[in-house]
């Protein structure tokens, strides 16, 4: 693997790390907020965790 595509690998995983940390911090401050809408805050959660992921897998995928 070359420097370049070393550099976007890790920038990809950076991002996604950043995301999913927004996403939990949020969605934590939001059921604090309103407890009665925990399930459906960690459902939401969930699915945008997993989309995030799959987007940054793809993009690892097409990187290499």
């Amino acid at each position: 693997m070359t420097i370049p595509t070393l550099v976007g690998a890790g920038l990809i995983v950076i991002g996604g790390g950043l995301g999913l940390g927004k996403i939990g911090g949020s969605a934590m401050e939001a059921i604090a907020r309103q407890p009665e809408a925990a399930g459906k805050i960690q459902t939401a959660m969930i699915i945008i965790g997993a989309l995030l992921e799959g987007l940054a897998f793809g993009a690892l995928i097409l990187g290499k």
